[in-house]
């Protein structure tokens, strides 16, 4: 692959109308690759996009991390012929300059000498998953993101809206991906999640009656994080970062050089493959073990899919607004969630007759008359 630089060069000295034979002579070069760069932009920047590569010494690395850590704890240097020594026995076949150098990459002695855990997974395989959104403005899209607490794996989709329909059907796919549901989602506040923090007392907070149901239905328990406290959800942040900089911005570019934009559909087409091959099989720098290896592990962790989730039935949001206020004797609105209610049609006669105040409740887009 060339340079920016020589690059530039050719399409000036074609401009200057030198021959693409005298340009590959000068510049080293076959005729063939004057002529492919020729019929690239003049703006043309060569874009590189491997596959993690995938060594002999990965494997391992949990096991020399270990090692490390054991000698720091017991106040003993270890050198790395010794631990070049142990995982031969444990069936490495490479070489020691290549584990030294693996090790150099990783950092690992510099952060056993700080006193940095060099394997942390902090919370228990299938426990949390942690959730966000990334905007898009300039391309109008949201990407829903989802990071496993445990092994790290991540699930994106690029959407057109927030909506709270399109976030139910954002984590009925990541389940269907990770191959189960957590027993714990993290949030932070969005609107389609809480309502009003501490509405009901300190740490009681008014979430979204469908979302709620939701993550009843699914089985899941819903936390959310404390006001400009992002770092409580920082798996997903420094996610999103990477999603960022290292897909997002890279496929704007490539895609701009063929003049095409990014939409939902070509931007959810390189996202899956880009997860299955490069996000999700990359080694992680804080569990030293790829994404997907610790997913096979927290499966067996996880909770059952959920069966398919039809909506909050009008009964059933009458029925949690009463009982949360139940103290409040002036009540005169009813949350009802903003679905299509024709499947309920059968319902309605049995509604009408509850004892409610008598006029029209309108409070989250759908209308009832009593």
């Amino acid at each position: 692959m060339l340079k920016k630089g020589e690059i530039r060069m050719i399409h000036k000295w074609l401009r200057e109308g030198m021959s693409k034979s005298s340009i590959a002579r000068r510049l080293g070069i076959s005729r063939e690759t004057v002529r492919k760069y020729a019929l690239k932009p003049e703006g043309y920047v060569p874009v590189i996009s491997r596959k993690p590569n995938e060594n002999l010494v990965d494997e391992h690395l949990p096991y020399i991390a270990a090692m490390l850590e054991t000698a720091k704890t017991n106040k003993v240097e270890i050198p790395t012929t010794v631990i070049y020594d142990e995982i031969v026995k444990r069936g490495y076949l490479g070489s020691l300059r290549w584990l030294q150098q693996v090790m150099q990459k990783y950092e690992l002695r510099r952060r056993v000498k700080e006193e940095e855990k060099l394997i942390r997974f902090e919370t228990d395989a299938g426990y949390q998953m942690q959730v966000d959104w990334v905007e898009f403005p300039k391309d109008n899209l949201s990407a829903f993101v989802a990071t496993m607490g445990y092994s790290r794996a991540s699930y994106v989709e690029y959407v057109e809206n927030e909506k709270i329909e399109t976030l139910i059907a954002c984590h009925l796919n990541a389940f269907n991906y990770f191959g189960g549901v957590v027993k714990e989602a993290l949030y932070d506040n969005m609107r389609t999640v809480i309502i009003k923090r501490n509405a009901y007392g300190f740490g009681k907070h008014q979430l979204n009656p469908m979302f709620e149901d939701f993550a009843k239905h699914c089985g899941f328990k819903i936390r959310v994080c404390k006001p400009y406290r992002a770092k409580t959800k920082g798996k997903v942040e420094r996610f999103n970062h990477y999603l960022r900089y290292s897909f997002h911005n890279s496929l704007s570019v490539r895609l701009a050089m063929k003049k095409y934009i990014v939409n939902i559909d070509n931007a959810n087409a390189e996202v899956r493959k880009w997860l299955d091959d490069v996000a999700n099989k990359r080694i992680h720098q804080t569990t030293l073990q790829t994404p997907f290896s610790l997913l096979v592990e927290e499966r067996y962790h996880l909770l059952p899919l959920p069966k398919p989730y039809l909506g909050i039935h009008p009964t059933k949001a009458m029925n949690i607004i009463v009982a949360k206020n139940k103290d409040n004797q002036n009540m005169n609105e009813i949350f009802i969630s903003n679905r299509d209610m024709q499947s309920y049609d059968i319902f309605i006669p049995t509604i009408t007759t509850i004892a409610i105040l008598p006029k029209v409740i309108n409070y989250g887009g759908v209308l009832w008359n009593y």
